[in-house]
Formats: structure tokens, sequence, C-alpha cells
């Protein structure tokens, strides 16, 4: 654990507030849900909660099942980080943030598909050099809630992109939006 050399009291009714540097470093927004943890020491641990992270097993199992049916990779994220990839580049995306831009994609609930030469090609990392040829990115929407996304994307420059790859990932974010209101 890091510290951070910052003390805050609780108040009265039991709050404590998280300061806006912390806050804005992790992305965190007035109205996003928490985990709360403890452990042995007395120490508590909040941690941004992902509704779609519950799937984390599943979400591996459609990744592959769907990088192996298309030969290309795949990654399924939420609102933070990948949680699922599967495909050439898992090492390097497994875990890793999102960029902004994916993130207010994915808020807008739109679902596009681009080379990396398109105006409308969206960096999936913040540290994204372009260097997936094709994208396709579907939201998961789940009870009304843009939750993630599925993302196909291809370094192969033998490989265009088609409507095809748009009807797999968004079938695959329906399947796994419908999978999280069960």
């Amino acid at each position: 654990m890091k510290a951070t050399g910052i003390v805050r009291r609780i108040d009265d009714l039991g709050r404590v507030v998280v300061p806006k540097e912390i806050r804005r470093t992790l992305r965190i927004r007035e109205g996003d849900p928490l985990e709360i943890f403890t452990d042995r020491e007395g120490e508590i641990i909040l941690k941004k909660y992902s509704p779609i992270g519950e799937l984390g097993q599943f979400a591996k199992q459609y990744a592959d099942s769907l990088a192996q049916t298309t030969g290309n990779i795949v990654g399924i994220t939420d609102k933070d980080q990948f949680i699922a990839v599967s495909g050439t580049t898992k090492k390097d995306l497994l875990g890793k943030g999102i960029s902004r831009e994916l993130e207010d994609l994915i808020n807008e609930r739109e679902s596009i598909i681009a080379s990396n030469e398109d105006k409308n090609y969206v960096s999936i990392t913040n540290d994204d050099d372009n260097e997936f040829l094709y994208q396709v990115i579907c939201p998961i929407i789940s009870e009304g809630d843009a939750i993630g996304s599925v993302i196909i994307l291809t370094k192969d420059a033998k490989v265009k992109f088609s409507e095809m790859e748009v009807k797999l990932a968004s079938t695959a974010a329906s399947f796994l939006g419908r999978q999280m209101e069960q």
C-alpha cells in the first residue's frame, strides 16, 4: 500500500471524504460504487467496484472463443481497464487502463468500426500508438447502464474489418450485458 500523507476525520454520519486528487487519479466520480474490504490488521480498503469484473472468468472464455473464431485480438473492458483479453497482445493489454477517449465512447453508447487512419479511430489505452490497423468497439449495456465494451482488433494488414466483426462484437456485448442482469 502507498501512503498519501493525507488524514481525514470521520464526520458525525460516519462519512469520510476521499480527497479530490485521489478521486481524479483513480477516476472515481460522484455516484461511483466502491467495494469495502477489511484485513486482519484493521485496515479498511476501498476499491472501485466493477460490475463486469464479476464476469471475469466467463468474459475470458467468451474472449477466447471469439478470438479463436475470428483469428483477431479480442478485449473486454469495464469502464476503467481491460478485464479479459485473448490473442497475441494479451500480456500488453490485460489489466491495463483504458483511454479517456474509449471511456467517452462507452458512455456515449456508440459502436465504431475504424482503421488507424480514420478520424473516428479511438486510442484504447493512454499509450496506444495506433499499432492496431483496424478496430471494432461495441459498448456493453446492462439494465440501461453502459458498463464496458467488447473490442476486436487486428495488426494484420491483410485483414479488413466488415459488418461481420461489428455484428460479432455487438452480439458479445449484448450477451455479456444480459449476463450481468441475471
